[in-house]
């Protein structure tokens, strides 16, 4: 089924008009450089600063679980190695494909915007994560499952970074520092 999801992107939404559009949209995740910028800027005011040393830390965790830890043990190889007819359409990425890097980070930071922040910046922020893990799979550089356990996967870290921020704050104020 992933094979064939990718094969129908390929044939049927492809397009030279579409294809640099979506190239720039992937790489506003590569590294997740944007989100760690955007998490930075948050770091300045107080009235974000929290938002911003959760998303950083949500970052970590994700870039823990998927790019360090599950990508080298499942060591799915890449679509484009294995399904006849699949041609990326950017350099071939040196790791491996499960999870999706991009769309882990992303989601990550996105769930962390759209839970603390003002709906006006956590939807938009929810929205470009998808379009950066929906770039991957028109790219061909990713399987649909590996885009939909970085979304999981994301939201997870999204989470345990809101969690032990929450934590941690909670016991300095009970000790009064």
């Amino acid at each position: 089924m992933d094979a064939d999801i990718l094969l129908f992107l390929q044939n049927t939404v492809r397009n030279p008009a579409l294809t640099p559009l979506v190239i720039a949209i992937t790489v506003l995740g590569n590294g997740a450089i944007l989100w760690v910028l955007v998490s930075a800027a948050m770091l300045i005011p107080e009235k974000t600063r929290r938002t911003g040393l959760t998303s950083i830390l949500a970052l970590l965790v994700s870039l823990l679980i998927n790019n360090i830890i599950l990508k080298n043990l499942v060591a799915r190889v890449r679509p484009y190695e294995v399904i006849e007819g699949l041609v990326p359409l950017i350099r071939r990425p040196w790791d491996y494909s499960f999870p999706s890097g991009h769309t882990g980070s992303s989601f990550a930071a996105a769930w962390v915007f759209y839970r603390k922040l003002p709906k006006r910046f956590g939807i938009p922020a929810l929205v470009l994560a998808g379009l950066i893990g929906l770039s991957r799979l028109y790219l061909g550089v990713h399987y649909p499952t590996d885009v939909l356990f970085g979304v999981v996967s994301g939201i997870g870290s999204g989470c345990i970074a809101m969690l032990t921020v929450k934590a941690v704050i909670d016991k300095r104020a009970k000790a009064g520092v």
